[in-house]
């Protein structure tokens, strides 16, 4: 069984005791958070599919850490011009684990 659900603007592929990596939710670790937005929900050949969600879906999981990515350089140049910025940026993530998926 696995479903695809939207999170900050991206889809997921999920099933039950996966671990996936969203954008930052403003949840504590260890809380509970429920995602309303299910597209579609596949348990073997039953396939329910959303215009657009799926009517009373949800999928649970529970918060595992909150933190930041990997820091990649963003580098602005002029040529001919002596203009140069530099800058960096660490994308704040939240990881979640699947516990169950209501369909």
């Amino acid at each position: 069984m696995y479903a695809i659900i939207k999170t900050g603007g991206k889809q997921y592929k999920v099933s039950e005791g996966d671990s996936i990596v969203i954008e930052k939710l403003d949840v504590e670790e260890g809380a509970t958070v429920e995602f309303d937005q299910v597209l579609t929900v596949v348990d073997g050949d039953d396939v329910k599919i959303g215009r657009p969600v799926v009517d009373g879906a949800k999928v649970s999981a529970t918060v595992e850490a909150n933190g930041k990515g990997p820091k990649i350089h963003v580098f602005k140049y002029k040529s001919k011009k002596n203009y140069r910025r530099r800058q960096g940026h660490r994308q704040p993530f939240t990881r979640v684990k699947i516990d169950k998926i209501n369909a």
